[in-house]
C-alpha cells in the first residue's frame, strides 16, 4: 500500500451530513420518509435522469486514484441487488480540487442509498463480493459541464 490508508467506517448520518444525506427506509410500514429536499439543487436549463448502472465487483483493501464531481447538481444512487458498497466523499480545498484531509470512507448495506450534494467529490460507484446495480438519480443539461474527474493521491481503503 502507498500513500494514505483510510478505514471504512458505518454509516453515520451526522459524519455525512457535510456531503449528502444517506437514504433509509421508514421504520413502521405504511410511513414515508421524503428526501425531496435533497434534490432542489440543479441549474434551471437541465432535466432529471434516472437510469440503472451495473457495477462489477471490487475487493479490499482498494486503491483509489481518482475522484469525480457534479458542481451544479445532486446525484443520487439507490442499490437494487448490492450485497455491500462503499463510498468515499472528500471536502474542496480553497481552489476546488479534492482535499484528502476531511475524507469520509463508509462500508453501505445494499439496503441504504445515498445522495451527494452539488460538488461533493466521491469516487465511483463501488461494489463489495459480487456485481449489482444502482439506480441513478442525477440532472443533466443546461450550459455547465456536470461531470467533472480528477486523479489524486492514491487513498487505500481497507475495512
Amino acid at each position: 500500500m502507498s500513500g494514505a490508508v483510510l478505514r471504512l467506517r458505518p454509516p453515520d448520518d451526522a459524519a455525512f451530513a457535510p456531503f449528502g444525506r444517506l437514504v433509509t427506509g421508514p421504520e413502521a410500514a405504511g410511513e414515508r420518509k421524503f428526501f425531496s429536499d435533497s434534490l432542489y439543487d440543479h441549474p434551471a436549463a437541465s432535466a432529471p435522469v434516472l437510469h440503472v448502472n451495473k457495477v462489477e465487483p471490487a475487493t479490499l483493501p482498494l486503491t483509489v486514484n481518482k475522484v469525480e464531481q457534479h458542481p451544479f447538481a445532486s446525484q443520487c444512487f439507490f442499490p437494487m441487488d448490492v450485497a455491500r458498497y462503499v463510498t468515499l466523499v472528500m471536502p474542496s480545498d480553497a481552489a476546488g480540487a479534492p482535499k484528502l484531509q476531511g475524507s469520509l470512507a463508509l462500508l453501505m448495506p445494499g439496503t441504504m442509498g445515498v445522495i451527494y450534494k452539488p460538488g461533493v467529490w466521491h469516487m465511483g460507484a463501488t461494489v463489495l463480493e459480487q456485481a449489482g446495480h444502482f439506480v441513478v438519480l442525477m440532472w443533466r443539461g443546461g450550459k455547465q459541464e456536470d461531470d467533472i474527474f480528477r486523479p489524486i493521491p492514491p487513498i487505500t481503503l481497507t475495512s
